[in-house]
């Protein structure tokens, strides 16, 4: 039987990572210093999903699927985020439509056991 592949540890690691800051308040620095970019998060999540998406796109994994450019991910994602709370400044080089692309996620699995609802 065929098992579906995994993510690595590594790329695991990275998106806890990256989780951590955006929660933390410290994703990005020195460019997201000083930007309260969390306040924007409750009344606009729209802003998370699009770093999110950045991060996601612009990162790249090797062949054993250990990402290369987790740093320069993160920083496109800060970038977003500072232009998104600074109509000031603007991310160099500009965001190509491909790393904002917000990709659907693939259908659901009933095949696969979901969590019950606790009443």
């Amino acid at each position: 039987m065929l098992y579906p592949k995994k993510l690595s540890s590594e790329f695991s690691g990275a998106l806890r990572t990256f989780s951590f800051w955006v929660a933390n308040g410290t994703l990005g620095y020195p460019l997201l210093e000083g930007v309260d970019y969390r306040a924007c998060l409750g009344q606009e999540p729209s802003m998370l999903e699009m770093a999110y998406a950045i991060f996601a796109n612009v990162l790249e994994l090797d062949e054993q699927g250990v990402p290369v450019n987790a740093k320069y991910a993160e920083h496109r994602a800060a970038q977003y985020i500072r232009q998104y709370c600074d109509p000031g400044y603007s991310a160099v080089p500009g965001f190509e439509a491909w790393e904002q692309a917000l990709h659907e996620p693939p259908d659901r699995d009933d095949s696969k056991p979901w969590p019950l609802a606790v009443v």
